[in-house]
């Protein structure tokens, strides 16, 4: 394409002239290829095999049983069943099994620390040991051998299936063990009928328990992770509309909509007092979109929701934060950070969020990245506020922190990178550049007056 002489018109493009320039393809083409390559990794990447990934996902055990005597000597069945679930690598190793009191196993599974809890009730051997049908004769057999598998799906429904799918094999084989141990105690000691061979080849029962069932129109325990989510995209929504529209007011975007096109003149403003004008603006808007999120999902949904004054305050203050992080990536990088803010705030987020798949059951980069991840954190205090009764201890305290101290890396981040530019004389448009810009619509403006006078008199 040659650029035209002064006075010449400027030639239409077609298009078949647009599509055969390379450089109109490669940046499409090559960042769509990067993004999505990336976005599926990161997807597939951390749900794809969950239970291979598996560690150290929490489960309380509670021994209440205090073993029983027989003729010939001591037995503590709740002990076995203990020792056997802890020396097994196929249940330690995915399972963190931590031995705790009932009411400690209660409190930790109150505050969402726990999937589950495994409980050996009291008289737990001796119910066993009673099964054999000589003691049943003697009128001295209490109740079924029952261990109670106390589930918390108020935790994450994944990391129940995941324990439940672990914990109840391994107790049916431990079951199996005891009454393999039970029937050769047997036959030291008589003969043992034939009901009870079959009644003492698995004698225990594993009764599965949901500890706190979830509250109803919860999404079957996913309406944390909605909201979470939401209250990220009304924080990533608002900073790129806020920076679409100050560009725009600005002269350093266009504004189009449908076929009305529209160009101010750029102004002069530096960096930072664009950034610090895009941040007020999205402050005062997010509340507003919060709102409107809790007003559909409660107020329209009927979505359960104890405490909606506290879940709108947290989820304005998450969303806060991600929109003045947003808003600092477009103004250190341009363009390009909206797809690194889209990247960072959302695909990697939900990856590694803990929402669908439980972070003991992610690869080790999404696992690691859990740590400084958004959504992880919303997600902690939304689910306090929603299932757990906005117990700090239940994370609403960790996400006020965490969340917190983003607000303060943001911040900063984007006072020291657009400071630096400012100093640098890095501005958007040069003066030079810009006052070219303002003489030449000047001129243009003067001549078309001054054609519009004419015209009447020609």
């Amino acid at each position: 394409m040659t650029v035209p002489a002064k006075g010449d018109s400027v030639p239409e493009v077609r298009a078949a002239q647009l599509v055969r320039v390379p450089a109109v393809w490669v940046t499409p083409v090559l960042l769509v290829s990067v993004l999505i390559f990336a976005i599926t990794l990161i997807y597939l990447g951390a749900i794809v095999d969950p239970a291979s990934h598996l560690r150290g996902l929490p489960v309380l055990v509670v021994n209440e049983d205090a073993g029983a005597s027989t003729p010939s000597q001591r037995v503590d069945l709740g002990q076995q069943v203990v020792a056997a679930l802890t020396h097994s690598p196929q249940v330690s190793t995915p399972l963190s099994l931590q031995p705790v009191t009932l009411a400690q196993a209660k409190a930790q599974l109150n505050i969402g620390n726990a999937y589950a809890a495994i409980v050996i009730p009291p008289g737990f051997t001796s119910s066993v040991l009673a099964l054999d049908d000589r003691r049943a004769a003697a009128g001295r057999a209490p109740g079924a051998p029952v261990i109670a598998l106390l589930t918390n799906p108020r935790a994450g429904g994944l990391g129940v299936s995941l324990a439940t799918n672990i914990a109840q094999p391994a107790l049916a084989r431990i079951s199996q063990q005891i009454g393999q141990q039970l029937l050769r105690a047997g036959r030291a000691d008589g003969p043992a009928s034939t009901g009870a061979r079959a009644l003492l080849a698995s004698p225990v029962t594993v009764a599965v328990v949901p500890y706190r069932p979830l509250p109803p129109r919860s999404a079957l325990g996913l309406s944390a992770f909605y909201i979470s989510l939401l209250s990220i995209m009304c924080g990533f929504l608002t900073a790129t509309s806020v920076n679409t529209s100050i560009d725009s007011s600005l002269g350093y975007a266009t504004s189009e909509i449908g076929p009305w096109w529209q160009q101010r003149l750029p102004l002069p403003m530096t960096r930072w007092q664009t950034l610090l004008a895009k941040w007020l603006m999205a402050a005062a808007t997010v509340p507003v979109t919060t709102g409107l999120v809790l007003l559909a999902a409660i107020a329209i949904l009927n979505m359960d929701a104890p405490y909606p004054w506290y879940l709108w305050l947290f989820t304005t203050f998450a969303a806060e934060v991600v929109a003045i992080g947003t808003l600092v990536l477009f103004a250190a990088l341009g363009s390009l950070g909206q797809l690194i803010a889209v990247l960072f705030f959302l695909y990697l987020a939900l990856a590694s969020s803990g929402g669908t798949v439980p972070l003991q059951a992610l690869p080790g980069f999404f696992r690691f990245f859990s740590n400084v991840d958004p959504l992880r954190q919303v997600l902690d205090g939304v689910r306090s506020i929603l299932y757990f009764d906005a117990a700090g201890a239940a994370g609403l305290t960790r996400a006020l922190i965490l969340t917190g101290a983003g607000l303060v890396f943001w911040v900063a981040l984007g006072i020291a990178v657009t400071t630096w530019y400012d100093r640098q004389g890095l501005r958007r448009m040069q003066p030079e550049l810009m006052a070219h810009l303002y003489r030449s619509v000047r001129d243009y403006t003067q001549r078309a007056s001054t054609k519009e006078e004419a015209a009447p008199h020609s």
